[in-house]
């Protein structure tokens, strides 16, 4: 029964108010306030110095160990549901965007800064898979809004996301560990050991470890995929030497092995005409038309009969059936449910260093920090999530060995088919390092032809930090510091993987005696290394008792150099070559676009001809001044006000090499930010409520944004201007109830005149437009007309180029293709009446020069002015209620529940129905009994209580992989129960 006095809520000394109300907060972990009946004052680090949340004059959340466990917030997934102008997603390529107020990681590539800067204790982190891992033994995380470069680490346009651990403790041993079960299942485990020594020597031992099955469900074969195998393990050492001397170690090490899926769902509202391969009309649950890619267009009989071989060699006709319409093959409309024939592999590692020196001189604080951090990871997924029709592939081998056989020229084939087959099993090339691929015996044979991809990185960094601090009796203040880091890439390569390119690139080099180099497209850093150093600082100045003035710059300098190259069916290998780059034709592989080749037939090792370079090689530099303002106001015990400038900086980078006929600019330009801020923190009702409310606007210049060209990502600029609303509510109505309500407004748009095609609809949008697959890479292009005739004329010089085509016309080229004229997509594709046609783009520029007939290599340029950023949903609402009772045996009962909606947002910049992510809505509960004294519990939860499965984002590929739509979700309905005990 309930004690005589009532229900109360339960404050623990250790969490302060987050542990009531689980609410974003952090408390000193040493702390033994009194219970009362007020809310409890938060105490922060967000300024490097312990302040009170509601004296900080900066936009910064925070939650405690116990406010993770009481919101279900596991990994950051569930931590951005609660958080103002917050969103969380995974991306394509074994990342994550963490964006904050619009700003987030939209640049991608090895060269790119996070937006969002990830630190651990104050350190900055760089390519971390902290993010894959799940939360455990944390004091705080931190999350704040805003530039913050005059106080953290390397600078960053978004935040700072610092994630602080609990540390050892010398006032006695104390362990706590816990226990979970649930659906999928799923058994998570938490434990922690701390030991005092001695009275001024400490360790801390804690670990986690998740294993789980599938959320997902491979109707090709009735398993399930995407699962989680994965441990982590942190030790660390407190000693206190002098009152005044603290030093601090810890060492941590993460790792995953699993089937863990990068792609939940592929999406296509297939192309029936092939030139697109998916429509921009809307996302459907259909595959791609596998003409339209690559493999589909060099494998064709048209493309093969242009270059003089047999047309029964092609692996089809461009204007037939494709590889992925099959009886049987359909893409299941349940998101939890795909079709492929390739079970993903995931692995991931990571081990971080610290060692940390702080000492009190009284007036005076310095505080020296280095730490080195080590991680890789290595995934593999079906590219296309579907299975390529075996007929196709059979009888491709099969007229390859008869072709191979009856014509001398050709008897190279054979090879080819050995290489790619065996027995009634398809063989194709693995993703490796020498480039021969099943040429050279590095392959994966199958029933089945395959089809997927490999992202693969290992990367370390050394940082150290130094800190000084003053406590000053007088009415000024300061900080200043400097940091030094020293990042190197050995290892970044993306590959595309398929039977069918190493069907294209064995059939199209066999009668030279060899095949086509590399027989897989990858995409390779070979090195890259990032040289930064930055100095800091900030002075406080008490204008009176009431009005204080901050003021902070800093420096900010960035080095960057990578050696890169791009290669698919590049240069041709002989056959029983070991490495396909130390081969005579390897040495007239020129890596770099920018620099052609001066002799590319010499033969000799590669890199030894003139102009011809194995890596392209490039070098950067940024500087730059950035720094912050603030004026803050302390209008009563109760209430400040703030008004505050900060500028922010994020370095700028370099794109890969690609291939010549995609050339990209080499470098883009940093990203800068004018951020202006007023806020109001308020406690109301004698402590009962407390309201903390933000307005902020934006200038935003030289925005990082990315775009797929040639299966690669490419970096390109823009301007915008971001405002917005944000609140964060705490109400204690009574002491057994606590409420918590957040919400916010976010207005995004591109400032600028920024023309760029967008690869979904190359025509612009242009009804006379005819959009055109190129049949020797995969790429399209578009043809408009500057003159009269409209759709008609444009459709009849097309037409017109591919006879010539056909007849013979055109030097090098053979006649017979039997190319077509354009046709239409439909009515319901989402172009604009424009029209496609299969043809060859550099035909059509040369015929067209000087006529009124334009060929667009990239398409038909749109203006992005006035468009919505990515990831930034206008409008966030969440809430949160507790209720605790405690009864007269000491043991307490806690059940919650907890709302999240996220507003409506778009996938990327070029906006539109297809690429708009809708808004959703999240839903927690869970009740909590606990024992005597806290000494134990039991907790029974559900997550996603409405199995909502909604996209939290979206990467659309390359035109010559069929422009596919990858999306990622939420996890679905996810229920348990776990025991719990500490002391």
């Amino acid at each position: 029964m309930l004690s005589n006095s009532g229900v109360r809520v339960r404050l623990v000394a250790s969490v302060s108010l987050a542990a009531m109300l689980s609410l974003p907060a952090m408390a000193q972990e040493s702390a033994q306030a009194p219970v009362n009946l007020g809310i409890e004052e938060i105490v922060v680090t967000a300024q490097r110095t312990a302040q009170s949340l509601q004296d900080v004059p900066i936009a910064v959340s925070a939650f405690s160990a116990d406010a993770l466990q009481k919101q279900q917030i596991n990994n950051p997934l569930d931590i951005q549901l609660t958080l103002p102008n917050i969103t969380f997603t995974k991306t394509n390529f074994t990342g994550a965007s963490f964006t904050i107020r619009g700003i987030g990681d939209l640049c991608v590539g090895v060269t790119c800064d996070s937006a969002t800067a990830i630190h651990v204790e104050g350190m900055p982190l760089f390519g971390t898979r902290l993010f894959e891992t799940e939360f455990f033994d944390l004091e705080r995380v931190e999350v704040l809004r805003g530039p913050q470069g005059t106080l953290f680490g390397r600078n960053a346009t978004g935040g700072v996301v610092n994630f602080a651990n609990a540390k050892p403790t010398m006032d006695g041993i104390h362990a706590a560990g816990e226990v979970e079960y649930g659906n999928f299942n799923s058994l998570r485990l938490k434990g922690m050991f701390n030991l005092p020594l001695t009275d001024t020597l400490a360790v801390r031992v804690a670990g986690t470890y998740l294993k789980r099955d599938g959320f997902t469900e491979n109707v090709f074969n009735n398993t399930r995929i995407d699962g989680r195998d994965l441990y982590a393990i942190r030790g660390s050492v407190r000693w206190e030497p002098t009152p005044d001397t603290t030093v601090d170690a810890m060492a941590y090490y993460f790792r995953e092995d699993d089937d863990r899926s990068r792609v939940q769902k592929q999406l296509c509202q297939t192309d029936p005409t092939g030139v697109l391969g998916c429509l921009p009309g809307r996302l459907d649950n259909g595959f791609l038309n596998a003409n339209s890619t690559f493999v589909g267009t060099l494998s064709s009989s048209e493309f093969l009969i242009s270059q003089g071989l047999p047309g029964s060699l092609g692996l089809g006709s461009l204007y037939g059936t494709d590889a992925y319409t099959f009886p049987g093959n359909t893409n299941p409309a349940d998101v939890r449910q795909v079709r492929t024939d390739f079970t993903p592999t995931y692995g991931a590692e990571e081990q971080q260093y610290m060692l940390r020196i702080a000492h009190d001189f009284g007036k005076i604080k310095v505080q020296a920090t280095g730490m080195y951090q080590s991680n890789s990871v290595d995934s593999q997924v079906d590219y296309n999530l579907s299975v390529f029709d075996p007929a196709v592939a059979s009888a491709g081998l099969a007229n390859a060995a008869f072709l191979g056989g009856a014509v001398p020229a050709l008897a190279g084939l054979a090879t080819v088919v050995d290489a790619i087959s065996s027995g009634n099993q398809f063989c194709t090339s693995l993703a490796e390092e020498t480039g021969t691929g099943s040429f050279g015996g590095n392959r994966l044979c199958s029933d089945t032809a395959q089809d997927f991809d490999r992202s693969v990185e290992r990367r370390n960094a050394w940082t150290g930090e130094l800190i000084v601090n003053s406590q000053l009796d007088g009415p000024v203040n300061f900080l200043v510091g400097g940091i030094y880091v020293k990042s190197t890439l050995p290892e970044n390569s993306y590959y595309v993987n398929s039977w069918g390119i190493d069907y294209v690139a064995g059939i199209l080099g066999a009668g030279n005696g060899g095949f086509l180099g590399t027989p897989f497209f990858r995409n390779n850093t070979a090195r890259y290394e990032l040289e930064s150093f930055g100095l800091f600082g900030e002075a406080y100045i008490d204008l009176s008792d009431t009005l204080k003035l901050t003021g902070g710059l800093r420096y900010n300098n960035d080095r960057k150099f990578v050696s890169a190259r791009s290669t698919l069916a590049s240069f041709l290998v002989p056959f029983g070559a070991t490495n396909a780059f130390d081969t005579p034709f390897g040495a007239g592989f020129d890596a770099d676009p920018a620099s052609p080749c001066a002799a590319p037939s010499v033969v000799g090792p590669i890199g030894s001809v003139p102009g011809c370079d194995a890596f392209s090689n490039r070098n950067v530099k940024f500087t730059a001044v950035t720094g912050r303002v603030v004026l803050d106001w302390k209008i009563s015990d109760t209430s400040l006000l703030y008004v505050s400038y900060s500028r922010g900086y994020k370095s700028g980078g370099i794109n890969p090499p690609l291939q010549p006929i995609f050339e990209v600019q080499d470098a883009f330009a940093p990203e800068f930010v004018n951020a202006f801020e007023i806020g109001s923190k308020n406690t109301f009702l004698d402590g009962a409520l407390r309201a903390n409310i933000t307005a902020f606007y934006y200038q935003y210049q030289n925005l990082q944004l990315s775009r797929i060209v040639a299966r690669t990502s490419v970096n390109d600029n823009v301007s915008a201007t971001v405002w917005g609303l944000e609140g964060e509510f705490i109400m204690q109505p009574t002491r057994a109830l606590a409420i918590n309500l957040g919400a916010s407004y976010l207005n995004t748009r591109v400032s600028e005149d920024k023309f760029l095609s967008n690869p979904r609809d190359p025509s612009g949008g242009r009804s006379d437009a005819v959009i055109v697959k190129d049949i020797t890479n995969g790429s399209n292009c578009a043809v408009i007309n500057n003159g009269a005739g409209g759709q008609a004329a444009t459709s009849a010089f097309v037409t017109g180029a591919n006879n010539a085509i056909n007849a013979g016309a055109i030097p090098g080229l053979q006649p017979g293709a039997g190319l077509r004229g354009p046709t239409s997509f439909g009515a319901d594709s989402g172009l604009n009446g424009a029209t496609g046609a299969f043809g060859i783009c550099g035909v059509l520029s040369a015929v067209g020069a000087g006529t009124q007939f334009e060929t667009l290599a990239a398409g038909v340029e749109t203006n992005l002015r006035g468009n919505q950023l990515p990831q930034a949903p206008e409008f966030k609402f969440s809430a949160g209620i507790q209720y605790t009772a405690d009864f007269d045996n000491g043991m307490s009962v806690v059940p919650r529940i907890d709302m999240a909606h996220t507003g409506q947002s778009f996938g990327n910049i070029f906006n539109g129905f297809i690429n708009r992510i809708e808004a959703y809505t999240v839903i927690n509960a869970q009740i909590q009994l606990n024992g005597k004294e806290d000494r134990w519990y039991l907790r029974g939860f559900v997550q996603n209580l409405t199995n909502n499965n909604a996209t939290t984002g979206l990467y659309v590929t390359d035109q010559s992989s069929g422009l596919f739509t990858n999306i990622f979700t939420l996890e679905p309905r996810r229920y348990g129960v776990a025991a719990g005990f500490r002391f």
